[in-house]
C-alpha cells in the first residue's frame, strides 16, 4: 500500500514553494522522518520528511516546479528497499543486451540519470553546493559526484577546485574550436538559470521598497579607535567566558537600540494611515546566504547584552550558509542593520526592509586622516549610512539618530550607562 507524500505547512501566508531537490530517489529504503526532498520558500529552504518507512515511490514533480500547499509531490510503498537493490543488479548482468534497458526505461532514468542532472543543472544542486561552486568558480558539469546516487557533494565540489587542471589544457582548444565553427567566432558562452524562489523574492520586495517608500539616505563617519582599543583588550577574556568571538556587530547592535529610544519614529512604521510605534527594537541582520541575503531577527535586542547579541548572530550566520534558519525567525523586525564593510564597501544607499522606516548600512574600517583638537592625526573611520522613509522620518530625526549611534561607538561606555 502507497503512502502520499504531501507538501508540509510552510508558515503563516506560505501557500506554496519550489521544489528544490530530491533527496531520495525511486526505489530507495527510506525511514519514517527521513528528509526525502528540500522546498525553497520566499526565504529559507525547508526539507520534507518521510510520514512512514518504506521504499521510496515514483516522484510526481521535478525540481524547479511550483508546488502547493498539501499537494501530492511523491508515494513511499511499503517495503525495505531490498527489492529495488536487485532491480540494480540486473541491468549491469544484462549489459551486453541492450534490450533489457529499453525494457525498463524507467528504471535507468530513475538511476542513471541523477549524475548527470547533478552535474548539469545548477538548479538541482543542493544550497550548499551551489555556493561552493559559485565561491570556487567550479563548473559543475566537470565535476564526478561521490554521494548517493552519484550527487556531487560540497567536497567533490573543493577537491576539483584544488586540482591543477593538467587535464583542461588538452581538450580545451578541441572544446573551444567546435562552437566556434557552429556558433559566435568569439566562443563566448551564456547560460541560462532559472532564478531561486529566494530570489524573485529579494527582487520582488527591494522593487516593492522602492515604489512605495520615499527613500533618503544620510550618511556620516565614526572613529572606531575606541572600539578597536576596547576589542583587541578583551577579545580573548571574553571569548574565554561567553564563548563567542567578540565582533563589532554587538557594539554597533547596543547603540542602535538606544539611538532608537532616543528617535523612536526610526523604529516605528506606517500601516495604512497610522503609525505604529514599538516599545521595544527587534533588530533585522542582513547576512549572508547561498541563495542570497536574508534577514533573521535579533528580538528584544534592547534587552540583551553584547555577548548575548554576539552568540544569536554568530548562530544567524552559521545555520544561513546551511539553510536551517527557521521562517518565524525571519519574520518581524523592527529596524536593520546591514554590513556590507565584510565585503569591502567603501560607502552605500541601503534599501529599507518594509514595512520598517529605517536601515543602518556599515562599512569597511580604513585609516584616514582627520583633525582632533586641532591637530591632523590618523584614525580608522568608517562610514555609517541611515536609508530611512522620509514619509514617516524627518531629516532632523534622521541625523540625529546618526549622531547618538556615533557617540556612542566613539565613547563605548556610553552603552554601559546608557547615556
Amino acid at each position: 500500500m502507497a503512502t502520499e507524500v504531501t507538501v508540509p505547512a510552510l508558515g503563516e501566508s506560505i501557500t506554496e514553494a519550489t521544489l528544490g531537490e530530491w533527496l531520495k530517489q525511486p526505489g530507495d529504503a527510506v525511514a519514517a522522518d527521513e528528509p526525502i526532498a528540500s522546498l525553497e520558500t520566499d526565504k529559507v529552504s525547508v526539507e520534507v520528511p518521510a510520514p512512514v518507512a518504506g521504499v521510496m515511490g515514483p516522484h510526481a514533480v521535478q525540481p524547479g516546479d511550483t508546488v502547493a500547499v498539501g499537494a501530492m509531490i511523491a508515494t513511499i510503498e511499503a517495503g525495505d528497499g531490498a527489492a529495488p537493490a536487485k532491480k540494480e543488479e540486473k541491468p549491469a548482468e544484462a549489459k551486453p543486451a541492450e534490450a533489457a534497458p529499453a525494457n525498463k526505461p524507467a528504471e535507468t532514468a530513475g538511476q542513471q540519470a541523477p549524475a548527470a542532472v547533478e552535474g548539469d543543472t545548477p538548479a538541482a544542486l543542493s544550497p550548499s553546493v551551489r555556493r561552493a561552486v559559485l565561491e570556487h568558480g567550479v563548473d559543475p558539469a566537470t565535476v564526478k559526484g561521490t554521494g548517493k546516487d552519484g550527487r556531487i557533494t560540497k567536497d567533490d565540489v573543493v577537491a576539483a577546485a584544488a586540482k591543477p587542471a593538467p587535464s583542461t589544457s588538452a581538450p580545451a582548444p578541441a572544446e573551444q574550436v567546435a562552437p566556434a565553427a557552429t556558433s559566435a567566432p568569439s566562443g563566448r558562452k551564456e547560460e541560462r538559470v532559472r532564478m531561486t524562489r529566494l530570489r524573485q523574492t529579494i527582487a520582488k520586495r527591494l522593487k516593492e521598497a522602492q515604489n512605495n517608500a520615499a527613500i533618503l539616505t544620510t550618511f556620516n563617519d565614526c572613529d572606531m579607535t575606541a572600539v578597536m582599543e576596547a576589542r583587541a583588550k578583551y577579545k580573548d577574556l571574553f571569548e574565554k567566558k561567553h564563548g563567542v568571538r567578540l565582533g563589532f556587530m554587538g557594539f554597533f547592535v547596543k547603540a542602535a537600540c538606544m539611538a532608537l529610544k532616543d528617535v523612536p519614529s526610526v523604529n516605528a512604521s506606517i500601516e495604512g494611515e497610522e503609525i505604529v510605534y514599538h516599545d521595544y527594537a527587534d533588530i533585522s541582520v542582513a547576512v549572508s546566504a547561498p541563495g542570497g541575503l536574508v534577514v533573521p531577527v535579533v528580538r528584544d535586542a534592547d534587552q540583551m547584552s553584547v555577548a548575548q547579541v554576539e552568540k544569536t548572530i554568530g548562530d544567524f550566520g552559521k545555520r544561513a550558509k546551511d539553510g536551517t534558519l527557521k521562517m518565524e525567525e525571519m519574520k518581524g523586525g523592527t529596524f536593520t542593520i546591514s554590513n556590507g564593510g565584510v565585503f569591502g564597501s567603501l560607502m552605500s544607499t541601503p534599501i529599507i526592509n518594509p514595512p520598517q522606516s529605517g536601515v543602518l548600512g556599515l562599512h569597511r574600517i580604513e585609516d584616514r586622516a582627520v583633525v582632533v583638537d586641532g591637530q591632523i592625526v590618523i584614525r580608522p573611520m568608517m562610514y555609517l549610512a541611515l536609508s530611512y522613509d522620509h514619509r514617516l522620518v524627518d531629516g532632523r530625526e534622521a541625523v540625529t539618530f546618526l549622531v547618538a549611534l556615533k557617540n556612542a561607538i566613539e565613547d563605548p561606555t556610553r552603552i554601559l550607562i546608557d547615556l
